[in-house]
């Protein structure tokens, strides 16, 4: 990579957009997971007549876009289907999820995936920066936020890595079940760390 990366993870509800931005604002360039995983699937892209070929008709808008929620109804309900899913969609996103980090011209980049650890993105980044909050509180803003339904948001969570194993493989935390205006001056600290730490990975390299 051109420079120092740090990867942004944490589980549904945690945070992680706000985060992500709080950095922006400081001048960091963000590559998101999640907008490259919709790029992948939009219309005209291989991906998508896939996807379509195996689900059906259903899962297409009337304009031919994805219908990501009802994509996920069926693919949270049926572990074999979301294992295909990830097999087709995984190798496109993690091509891209480069493409765009090497083009980063910030002094470093962040990578937001709220599936860091559980793709082989992980190895794309030199440190983790977990955002952390407890699962009941996970399971509260995501419930409100999305109109989810509980079970749905479980079924989430469990594909997710477990608040253990995420505080086990971060390198810095972010405590999120604070008030919002904590997020700041948590977010200034890590800022000036990662700083050093990319000034020290390219006298390194």
């Amino acid at each position: 990579m051109s420079c120092f990366i740090v990867g942004l993870t944490g589980g549904i509800g945690s945070g992680k957009t706000t985060v992500a931005n709080l950095f922006a604002a400081r001048g960091i360039e963000l590559v998101d997971a999640d907008v490259v995983a919709r790029e992948v699937v939009e219309p005209g892209q291989p991906a998508l007549q896939a996807i379509a070929e195996r689900f059906g008709a259903k899962i297409l808008g009337a304009d031919g876009s994805l219908q990501r929620a009802e994509l996920r109804k069926i693919v949270f309900a049926n572990p074999e289907q979301r294992i295909w899913l990830e097999n087709l969609t995984h190798p496109l996103i993690r091509q891209r999820i480069i493409e765009q980090l090497q083009q980063a011209q910030s002094k470093y980049a962040l990578l937001v995936s709220p599936l860091l650890l559980e793709t082989n993105q992980r190895q794309l980044c030199h440190h983790i920066l977990v955002v952390d909050l407890p699962e009941s509180l996970q399971l509260e803003r995501t419930a409100r936020r999305d109109s989810n339904s509980l079970e749905q948001v479980k079924a989430i969570m469990k594909a997710q890595a477990n608040r253990a194993e995420r505080l086990k493989q971060a390198d810095s935390l972010i405590d999120n079940s604070q008030p919002p205006d904590a997020l700041a001056s948590q977010v200034d600290k890590l800022h000036q760390q990662f700083l050093s730490l990319a000034n020290a990975f390219d006298v390194n390299r």
